[in-house]
């Protein structure tokens, strides 16, 4: 089997010796920058198959180009492989593999668990040992908004409190003498701004012990993981302990935070009558970017959802950009759900779902819903996935980017004299020659101008398909003097693509020599998506996922789709003609009654003349014409 064209022949025969362990293997390019790190469950099998090319993703052949070296890891099983993995990515950022557009940080909510009086903050920091994040959130008013909400239902420290600051250094200079410091903050202690308006426990004045607080910090806890039946329960009970010991003040503060959690819970859309923990993801690609969203369900309520942009799209296979975002997400969140579902089956979903279990440290599996709810939860992911990358490309002008840089890799590679500003590509459709119809679709700076799509029934009479001939005669009509100077029909392109190879290429070339006109054209064939020129007998190759190949591409599947569109209408108004079109007296009204009235032609053929007649607008006359011409 042939090795992947441009790689060292040096790099196969190393590959030959890599172990059959399981393990992370990182390919590296001549500046031994890392370019893609993948996992396997046998080392030496998995990377073969990318020395010889038979991974058949598109990517691959253009990244093994690249490829100078490369370097790989021992692990006991997949399960460390998978962890070890998604370490790796994080730590190089490999340009193959899946991860976020802009690889920004996204905001937490974080409870400080290694603190005596732990305190809840917003923050962007890398997780830190001893903190729980909850998240990510990918609308940080919204994170805020949940902190603020939190401590009027819980009332706990915030971590940018200058008091709560302050206790904590004392505790770290004498951390055997909690009890001590607490005394002299209830002696000494001024109760911040938060106490007053019942957002913090007054620790900073030793009016909680740290047995209390605790309890305090666990309801946080729970509550941003979406298990807030548990809470509300518990606060119902304080509310009823506070009343029995005539402590109304206490019982009315928990009955107003009762009032908050009643409030949010309106605003949440129940989608599952009973009380499940899932997670749904959609998503949404473009040539080379995606749009993801996750919506985050807990106890049957969809609690929030966030949205994300990544740097792969269409180029990568729609199982390894779920694979990808999945570990990238869950890598950095520590609410895990019992089910994550996603649109498509993952090959790696086993060992996903044993990585996910043993973070949450209960059962977690990866599923892919056919029908019912969760279907239809998932399509309005992907919906909303769609929207935010829509949003993302008109806020960072992104579509007008590609749309440039393809416009310039054309007019490189296809050796135009400037970028092909005004883009003609024509295509033929027919059945056996019947019906044989083409399409002119119009391109104009990088993007579809419907008002000058054109269409052409094909006059000349075919027995058969013929590509060549029915070519030839589109471009004579569309390129003659009188044609040319139609200002219905635009101006002179700036490159003319045909559909198909070599010999729709030839067919094109003659034509236009034959009307004397000089029009850079070329010709695309689906099967490898090869360019064709006038000027070499080898096509052009645009590299795989490249801006002009998308574009090149999009134009040849328009002109397509315009194409068949117009033979469809033809060949369906051909296939309404019947027989009763044949009967004098019977027009559009009185074909549709009869046609309504019996259903269906074989039974119309079983119907005698006072059958018929006996439709109301038919006079007997007809009906009798009716009869005879069938039974003809």
């Amino acid at each position: 089997m042939a090795l992947a064209p441009g790689l060292d022949p040096d790099i196969a025969e190393q590959v030959a010796h890599v172990p059959t362990d399981p393990g992370c293997y990182l390919w590296k390019n001549a500046a031994g920058e890392v370019i893609y790190v993948g996992k396997a469950k046998n080392l030496r099998a998995r990377m073969k198959q990318y020395v010889m090319l038979t991974d058949d993703r598109e990517k691959i052949p253009l990244m093994m180009q690249l490829v100078a070296g490369f370097d790989y890891i021992v692990v006991d099983n997949e399960h460390e492989a998978l962890v070890l993995e998604r370490n790796l990515i994080g730590q190089y950022h490999p340009y193959f593999n899946v991860d976020y557009k802009d690889d920004k940080s996204y905001p937490y909510i974080a409870v400080t668990q290694g603190d005596l009086f732990p305190a809840i903050k917003y923050t962007r920091e890398k997780h830190r040992p001893g903190t729980r994040y909850f998240g990510p959130y990918t609308d940080a008013r919204a994170a805020r908004e949940t902190i603020d909400t939190l401590r009027k239902i819980c009332p706990i420290c915030s971590g940018t409190c200058a008091e709560w600051k302050r206790v904590n250094r004392l505790l770290a200079k004498h951390s055997d003498d909690a009890d001590i410091i607490g005394l002299i903050c209830a002696q000494k202690g001024r109760p911040c701004f938060d106490y007053h308006v019942g957002r913090g426990p007054g620790v900073c004045a030793g009016m909680i012990a740290p047995e209390e607080y605790a309890k305090s910090v666990r309801r946080v806890e729970r509550f941003l993981s979406g298990q807030r039946r548990e809470l509300v329960g518990e606060l119902k009970e304080d509310m009823a302990e506070a009343a029995a010991n005539l402590d109304f003040e206490r019982a009315g503060r928990i009955k107003r935070r009762l009032e908050v959690i009643d409030g949010l819970d309106d605003r949440q859309q129940v989608v599952f009558p009973t009380s499940v923990d899932i997670d749904l993801i959609g998503f949404y690609r473009e040539e080379t970017i995606a749009g993801a969203c996750v919506f985050v369900v807990r106890e049957g309520r969809t609690v929030r959802s966030c949205e994300f942009i990544l740097d792969k799209g269409l180029d990568v296979a729609e199982e390894e950009l779920v694979s990808g975002f999945v570990k990238r997400y869950y890598d950095e969140t520590a609410d895990i759900p019992s089910e994550v579902d996603v649109a498509v089956d993952l090959e790696d979903a086993e060992v996903i779902g044993e990585w996910l279990t043993a973070k949450r440290g209960r059962k977690c599996a990866l599923h892919r819903p056919q029908r019912g709810e969760k279907r239809h939860l998932l399509e309005m992911c992907e919906r909303n996935a769609r929207h935010a990358l829509m949003r993302y490309m008109m806020r960072t002008g992104y579509a007008d980017d590609r749309t440039n840089q393809a416009l310039l890799q054309l007019e490189s590679a296809l050796a135009l004299d400037e970028p092909p500003m005004r883009i003609e590509c024509f295509d033929i459709s027919t059945i056996h020659g019947r019906f044989t119809v083409a399409s002119m679709v119009v391109f104009t700076n990088g993007r579809p101008d419907k008002s000058q799509y054109r269409r052409f029934k094909i006059r000349t009479e075919l027995t058969e398909a013929n590509d060549f001939v029915s070519m030839s005669e589109v471009l004579g009509r569309r390129y003659a003097p009188e044609r040319m100077a139609d200002e219905r029909f635009g101006s002179r392109p700036d490159l003319l693509v045909v559909d198909g190879g070599k010999p729709q290429l030839t067919a094109a070339m003659n034509q236009l020599e034959q009307l004397g006109l000089d029009i850079p054209v070329c010709g695309l064939a689906k099967a490898d998506e090869e360019v064709f020129v006038p000027w070499d007998d080898t096509p052009v190759v645009l590299p795989s996922g490249s801006a002009s190949l998308y574009l090149i591409k999009q134009v040849r599947d328009e002109s397509h789709r315009f194409a068949i569109t117009f033979h469809r209408e033809l060949r369906d108004k051909a296939m309404t003609v019947s027989v009763l079109d044949e009967v004098e007296g019977v027009g559009p009204t009185r074909k549709k009654a009869i046609m309504r009235h019996f259903g269906s032609m074989k039974k119309l053929r079983a119907a005698s003349v006072d059958d018929i007649a006996a439709v109301k607008g038919v006079p007997r006359a007809v009906a009798q014409a009716v009869y005879d011409t069938l039974r003809a």
